[in-house]
C-alpha cells in the first residue's frame, strides 16, 4: 500500500511538474528598449503607449498562438551602451522571445551588430539610419517605419516643387543629420540639376545637446538661401522652433522643410506656438488614412490615452501586430522561424499596407508631408494639406542600400 501511494505521488509531481512547465511557456515576451528618460523621452513614452495598446487589444482576442502576451519594457536613455546592456537583459535575463524599439540613429548603429549574436529578432520603429537595413543589414533586424532615405526621398520630391535653387542646413551633428542632408543633396540634385548646396562648413549641425540655437540660425539666415531642409528632431526641433520664431527665421524669404516636424510630440508641445505654412514631414499621420483599422486605432489609442497617436505609438503598435502575424504564419514563435515569417510580410497596419522586403528587411511603407495648419478640432497644428508618398515611388532599390546577408 504505502508503494502505491509513493508511486502515486510520484506521479502526481511529474503532472504537475509538466502542467507547470506548460504554463510557464504559455506566455510570449517582447521586450522593448526606447528612450524613457530626459528631454527626448516623450518618443518612448508615445512607443510605450502604442505597445500596450497593441498588447491589450491582442490579449483581449486571445493572445497569440493561443498565448498571453507579455511586455517588458528597458530605458535607453539615448545612449548605445546602456541600449546594449538593456537589450542584453531583455534577451539573456528575461528571456524575452522578441525585441522592438530603438530611437537614435546613432544607438541603432551601434546596437544592431549584436542583435545577430544575440539570435533574437528585432523590430526597429524609430531609428532612421539606412545603414541597419544597409550597410549593417542582418538577419535578425528588422524596420517597420520609414527609413531616413525613404523620408528625404518625399522631402526632396516637395523640394523640386518649390523652385529653390540654393539649399542649406541645420541637422543634429552625428549621422542621422549629415545622412540626411548627403541624401537630400543626392535626390533633389537628381531630381533638379540647377539645385546648389552650401558646403558643409557653411551649413549648421549643432551637437545633440544644444540648448541656444541662435548662433546656428543665424548663420542660416546670413548665408540667404532660397530652401533650409531641418533634420533635428525631438526637443532640439521644439527648441529651434521656438527660438526661431523669436528670431524671425519663418519671416526669411525661403522655403523651410521640416523632416520631422510633423511628429505629434513636437506639435503638442509648440501648440499654437508652431507657425503655419511649413512642410513637415512624418513617418505616420493619424488623419492621412481613411481606413476602418486607421480610424479604430486612432480612437481606440484617444480614448485610452486622451492623445493622438504619433508615429512612435504607431510605429510601436505596428511592429507589435507584424509579430503577432509572423508567429501566426509560422505557427511559432521560435525565434528563427520568426525571422523567416517575417522576411516577405505583407500586413495592413493604421498607415495602409506594409511589407518587409526579403532582401533587406525593410519596410515598404507610405510616408506622410503636410503644411502646419490651425484647426479648431484639435488642440495643436494638424498637417493641411497632406502628401502622401507611395512606399514603392520613395523606397530606394535593393541594390542602392548596401545590404548584403
Amino acid at each position: 500500500m504505502k508503494r502505491a501511494v509513493i508511486s502515486s505521488c510520484i506521479a502526481l509531481s511529474f503532472v504537475l511538474m509538466s502542467l507547470v512547465g506548460a504554463h510557464a511557456t504559455s506566455t510570449v515576451k517582447i521586450g522593448f528598449v526606447y528612450i524613457m528618460s530626459g528631454p527626448f523621452s516623450t518618443y518612448g513614452q508615445f512607443a510605450k503607449q502604442g505597445a500596450e495598446l497593441a498588447i491589450e487589444e491582442i490579449n483581449a482576442a486571445g493572445g497569440i498562438n493561443g498565448s498571453k502576451v507579455e511586455g517588458f519594457f528597458e530605458d535607453s536613455t539615448g545612449k548605445a551602451d546602456v541600449a546594449l546592456r538593456a537589450i542584453r537583459k531583455l534577451v539573456y535575463q528575461d528571456k524575452v522571445d522578441m525585441l522592438i524599439g530603438l530611437d537614435s540613429s546613432g544607438v541603432a548603429k551601434t546596437v544592431v551588430p549584436s542583435i545577430e549574436q544575440m539570435k533574437t529578432p528585432l523590430i526597429i520603429t524609430h531609428a532612421a539610419t539606412p545603414d541597419v537595413t544597409g550597410s549593417v543589414c542582418n538577419k535578425y533586424t528588422f524596420r517597420v517605419s520609414l527609413n531616413l532615405a525613404q523620408n528625404v526621398k518625399a522631402a526632396a520630391l516637395l523640394a523640386k516643387e518649390t523652385g529653390a535653387k540654393k539649399w542649406t542646413t541645420v541637422g543634429p551633428d552625428y549621422s542621422f543629420g549629415h545622412q540626411s542632408w548627403e541624401y537630400f543633396e543626392k535626390y533633389l540634385k537628381g531630381l533638379n540639376p540647377s539645385a546648389t548646396f552650401l558646403p558643409k562648413e557653411e551649413v549648421a549641425f549643432p551637437p545633440f545637446k544644444t540648448t541656444d540655437f541662435s548662433a546656428y540660425i543665424t548663420k542660416v539666415m546670413s548665408s540667404k538661401p532660397d530652401g533650409v531642409f531641418i533634420s533635428l528632431w525631438g526637443g532640439n526641433l521644439i527648441d529651434f522652433i521656438r527660438q526661431a520664431s523669436d528670431m524671425g527665421f519663418f519671416k526669411g524669404d525661403f522655403e523651410v522643410l521640416f523632416s520631422l516636424g510633423g511628429a505629434t510630440e513636437v506639435l503638442s508641445a509648440l501648440g499654437d506656438k508652431m507657425p503655419e505654412g511649413l512642410w513637415v514631414g512624418s513617418r505616420y499621420w493619424f488623419l492621412a488614412n481613411d481606413s476602418a483599422l486607421n480610424k479604430k486605432f486612432v480612437a481606440d489609442y484617444f480614448k485610452k490615452y486622451a492623445a493622438y497617436p504619433s508615429y512612435n505609438a504607431h510605429g510601436s503598435y505596428s511592429a507589435v501586430y507584424s509579430y503577432k502575424a509572423a508567429a501566426e504564419k509560422a505557427k511559432s514563435t521560435d525565434k528563427m522561424a520568426i525571422v523567416n515569417a517575417l522576411e516577405g510580410l505583407k500586413i495592413e497596419v493604421p498607415t495602409g499596407v506594409i511589407e518587409f522586403r526579403k532582401e533587406d528587411h525593410q519596410a515598404v511603407t507610405d510616408g506622410h508631408w503636410g503644411k502646419t495648419s490651425a484647426s479648431p478640432d484639435y488642440p495643436h497644428r494638424i498637417l493641411n494639406p497632406i502628401k502622401v508618398f507611395k512606399g514603392k515611388d520613395v523606397t530606394p532599390a535593393v541594390s542602392d542600400t548596401g545590404c548584403s546577408m
